[in-house]
């Protein structure tokens, strides 16, 4: 018993003198908070000692400390400003509130426009965001449909799916959207984006949290492509607590969509993946199926050290073709969903990874890094076809009555296999540097990137409709090396105040080695190669001003730069053409207004372009082959955006907007560029060629308008509506009007061909169009069901979407579709 007794007393002493510690012993406690909400995973260390902690989930901390009487509290964190808190003995104790700021400055610099709070302040240039509410809203079938209501972006529809993107920038030319630069989170997307930047790859829309557009000065961070402007699509992150979403939507033409996310935070370490299966039966002429995995892991592996792993696997397989329809068989009817060439086929397959880390070297001094690979496989198999009813090799197949004029398509017993293989490696790391000189604070962006391309093409020819094997026809190897270095500042002179400096350098090395050439009608095995480089400064200087809180305004100049395809620079004997980067000078001046309900930006723009290389590849509609024609052009004209929130003209808790963009731009020939006109049939007759100077560049409609309006009521029923109109546009440097009156001239002289005087489609001008689009949703309250109901085309408009890459292709009639959404 007294051992007992003495175990018991020595126990509540204990309890007596842990009590007495816990009420004795000096604690520091309290909750970290930056716009209202706890900051989770920030460091909080006594200045000069080696006390510290971090906060949890919910932005609280608790530290101890010994006795003191004064002593400097310190709180610092990634994508935060570092807080100095000077503390007495008696502001001490355990509920504390402490607020930090986001540091703007030391944001993700992908973020390129309003996303993130304040960095609107620093950036002088033109830019765009589109948000994960809009997209849900919206329920795009692809990006065309939320990217064509930005203003200064032009959308060019293919397929009516979005599988290649077809965007020009302020009346330059959408071909593959060749003269944007496409980022997913930062990296770059494009097959080979030195080489080939054409987009046969689109990242699906249907996992995107957002869609960033820049087309000003702040585009020499990125590059190559420093042209028309920057698109940036984002990822969502790894929610804080798990959860997922399940949709599923299907339509008209056999269209079935299904995406499914399921993500989650444990501990220090966010986890995200999803994966869409999107197909469709009759899109016109089209089917096509895909399925996109991807995988997404953010760890922190401190307050100031954190990775980003990115994964993801996509594989396409769909009917897709160069031939379309001619203009008799548009202008009859009844053709819009013919498959013309039923066995082509094209197979995409795409795996890439990236990774991402941030470290805070120091209060103001953070180091991004970013690693990224992936490679492409694009094998297209393609039926042969010509215009000519006397050529050979014909297949009995005939689409179209003969006009004498190409109007009718004769399918070939013969079939195209262009193979090829992409892989691309680069690796960028990256100082940020905010800092005080002079009494103002600077901002310096610093970094490197080196690229790695490599592209592997054969064209394999078969002897039948979609034969996969056959006679090797032609086979190179195309690799690049590219250095990038580039430095840009940004000065706050004042709060209102701000300019931007920066240069780029680009360096870039090709090499083009063919081993199998064709000679008239030999094959020969050879190894002919050569090599070439292109070397370029790129400067670029802006400013910002802001003149109230609520109004401020813009300007900025910078250096347009693209480099040539290697294709292209290096010719099929293995000459070296010396081809020239495709370069321009870009300005604008703009002003922004956030007051209350009303937002609005416009901007006036000029490019003034030394070398504009005009496509001759297939893909443009051009002979796929040849010395690449440029000439000097000039682009220039005025985009505004507004957008109004109107929930206080509406009954009490609904919500509601206007939206409102257009873009006005001229794009023309701006020197003297010579075009075969008409071809003499006369011995002793010259040819006759035509100065474009002055014509309209293909493919940019002079004037588009999009508008729509968002209704949303508080028992969880919405709806929008959006139009869009698009402008006429010449589809051929000659600026061909209308073929028939051509075909008149040419019979009316008997001495000229006329190059004009044909029907196989590819050129003609495009007349304008306007399409309107409705979506209506409904939540059920608390449940996570959605319900969703979406009109493509609402009013069925028929027209000419595109007339490349070889011929006419007709835009998507009306398209319905319903959908489930359950977030879980």
């Amino acid at each position: 018993m007294k051992h007992i007794f003495f175990l018991i007393l020595i126990v509540g002493l204990l309890s007596i003198f842990k009590v007495e510690a816990a009420e004795t012993h000096n604690v520091l406690g309290g909750r970290i908070i930056s716009e209202g909400n706890g900051v989770p995973y920030i460091a909080v260390y006594i200045k000069g000692t080696n006390t510290g902690t971090t906060t949890d989930e919910s932005g609280q901390f608790v530290l101890p400390y010994g006795d003191f009487d004064h002593l400097v509290l310190g709180v610092q964190g990634l994508g935060y400003k570092t807080a100095f808190i000077n503390l007495t003995k008696d502001e001490a104790g355990g509920d504390l509130d402490i607020t930090i700021e986001p540091d703007t400055l030391l944001l993700e610099q992908v973020l390129v426009s309003g996303s993130r709070v304040g960095i609107l302040r620093f950036l002088p240039g033109s830019v765009s965001f589109i948000n994960q509410t809009q997209l849900e809203n919206t329920r795009p079938v692809s990006a065309n449909e939320v990217l064509r209501n930005i203003a200064g972006v032009h959308v060019v529809e293919e397929e009516g799916a979005g599988l290649r993107a077809n965007i020009g920038i302020r009346g330059l030319d959408p071909n593959k959207s060749r003269n944007v630069l496409m980022l997913e989170d930062g990296v770059p997307v494009a097959l080979a984006p030195y080489g080939e930047p054409e987009m046969y790859f689109s990242p699906n829309i249907d996992r995107m949290s957002g869609v960033e557009v820049l087309k000003g000065n702040g585009s020499i961070l990125f590059g190559p492509q420093t042209i028309g402007g920057v698109i940036n699509y984002l990822t969502p992150d790894a929610p804080d607590t798990p959860g997922g979403r399940l949709s599923i939507r299907g339509g008209d033409f056999g269209f079935f969509s299904s995406y499914l996310e399921y993500g989650g935070t444990w501990n220090n370490t966010g986890v995200l993946m999803n994966y869409s299966r999107k197909q469709a039966d009759n899109f016109g002429p089209t089917r096509f199926l895909f399925h996109d995995f991807n995988t997404k892991i953010q760890t922190k592996f401190s307050p100031v050290s954190q990775m980003v792993f990115k994964m993801g696997v996509y594989d396409e397989n769909s009917n897709s073709t160069y031939v379309g329809l001619t203009q008799p068989m548009y202008d009859r009817g009844g053709y819009d969903d013919l498959r013309i060439a039923p066995d082509d086929e094209l197979d995409v397959r795409r795996y890439s990874a990236s990774l991402n880390h941030k470290y805070l070297l120091s209060p103001g001094l953070q180091l991004n890094t970013t690693a990224f690979g992936y490679t492409t496989t694009r094998n297209w198999n393609r039926q042969d076809f010509t215009y000519s009813s006397s050529a050979s090799n014909m297949s009995g197949v005939v689409h179209g009555d003969d006009d004498g004029y190409q109007g009718a398509i004769y399918l070939r017993n013969s079939t195209g296999q262009r193979n090829r293989q992409f892989e691309v490696a680069g690796i960028e790391p990256r100082l940020q540097y905010r800092y005080e000189l002079g009494g103002y604070t600077v901002k310096t962006d610093a970094g490197v990137r080196y690229l790695y391309e490599r592209a592997f093409e054969q064209r394999i020819n078969g002897t039948k409709p979609g034969a996969r094997s056959g006679a090797l026809d032609s086979d190179e190897v195309r690799t690049g090396h590219a250095v990038s270095a580039y430095l840009q500042n940004n000065i706050m002179l004042s709060n209102r105040l701000s300019i931007m400096a920066g240069l780029r350098n680009e360096n870039v090395w090709y090499e083009r080695e063919i081993l199998r050439v064709k000679s008239g009608v030999n094959l020969i095995d050879t190894l002919i190669s050569n090599t070439t480089d292109v070397y370029a400064l790129i400067p670029g200087v802006g400013i910002n001003y802001n003149v109230t809180e609520e109004i401020g305004i813009f300007a900025g100049l910078h250096r347009g730069f693209a480099p040539p395809r290697t294709k292209d620079a290096v010719s099929n004997d293995g000459e070296d053409l010396q081809l020239d980067a495709e370069k321009s000078w870009n300005s604008e001046i703009g002003v922004r207004l956030s007051a209350g309900n009303v937002s609005f930006e416009t901007a006036f723009f000029h490019m003034n372009f030394s070398n504009q290389v005009i496509p001759v590849a297939e893909s443009a509609g051009g002979a796929g082959t040849g010395i690449i024609n440029g000439g000097e052009t000039t682009h220039y004209g005025v985009e505004a955006s507004a957008l109004v929130d109107i929930a206080g003209l509406l009954p009490a808790n609904w919500n509601g907007s206007l939206s409102l963009s257009g873009t006005y731009v001229v794009s023309e020939f701006s020197s003297d560029r010579y075009i075969l006109q008409k071809e003499a049939l006369v011995a002793g007759l010259d040819n006759v060629y035509m100065n474009v100077k002055g014509n309209r560049t293909p493919y940019a409609p002079d004037l588009a308008i999009n508008g729509g309006f968002q209704i949303e009521l508080p028992i969880g029923l919405g709806f929008s509506v959006t139009g869009n109109y698009t402008g006429s546009q010449y589809t051929d440097v000659l600026n061909t009007e209308n073929v028939y009156d051509w075909i008149a001239t040419h019979e009316a002289d008997a001495d000229y061909q006329y190059v004009q005087a044909v029907t196989h489609g590819q050129i003609g001008k495009l007349d304008s169009f306007f399409i309107t689009n409705l979506n209506a949703w409904y939540s059920f309250s608390g449940s996570g069901l959605a319900l969703n109901l979406g009109v493509k085309n609402l009013t069925n408009e028929r027209y000419i979407a595109t007339r490349r890459p070889q011929g006419i292709r007709a835009g998507m009639p009306r398209l319905i579709t319903a959908g489930i959404n359950y977030t879980f």
